[in-house]
């Protein structure tokens, strides 16, 4: 799903996008499906010859759905990635990074206390740069297909 400009308030300086798989990404976990239960199967009867076809298909496509129903939305003030919610008057700086740069920032010197949502499937982040002294996390990374209009939206949001 492509970015929303508008965000899901309408507003003109808010984002919001979803962070669902490619289509790529549920054809094959269909085929290990119906693979894995061809395998369970093996050409018996009875409850097997059925089971597996019953049992196997909606577990791979709730488990697909739910690896994609992650939301980002900048939007009344605030961050929101999923259940997480972040004030943007706690942002001190939001910077646009590409994969090269998402790699980067969560390393081998990658922060244990940075808040991180990350999805491999896309290639784009925002690390959120923090500027709370009660809040012991430094950073948030999350990821975002269109890093850069991410980033100008909190740092609208902050301003305004």
């Amino acid at each position: 799903m492509a970015p929303d400009p508008t965000g899901p308030g309408g507003a003109a300086d808010g984002y919001a996008e979803r962070l669902s798989l490619p289509w790529w990404l549920w054809l094959a976990g269909i085929a290990a499906g119906g693979l894995f239960a061809a395998e369970l199967w093996m050409g018996a009867d009875g409850v097997r010859a059925w089971l597996p076809f019953v049992v196997i298909p909606p577990l791979v496509l709730g488990t697909l759905w739910w690896l994609g129903r992650i939301r980002v939305a900048v939007t009344d003030g605030e961050l929101r990635v999923d259940d997480a919610r972040l004030p943007v008057r706690f942002v001190a700086d939001a910077i646009a990074l590409d994969a090269a740069g998402r790699r980067e920032v969560l390393g081998v010197g990658a922060d244990p206390l940075a808040f991180v949502v990350q999805r491999p499937w896309v290639p784009g982040a925002v690390q959120v740069v923090l500027d709370d002294p009660d809040d012991p996390t430094p950073f948030w990374v999350v990821s975002s297909r269109d890093p850069v209009r991410l980033a100008e939206a909190i740092l609208s949001a902050r301003d305004a």
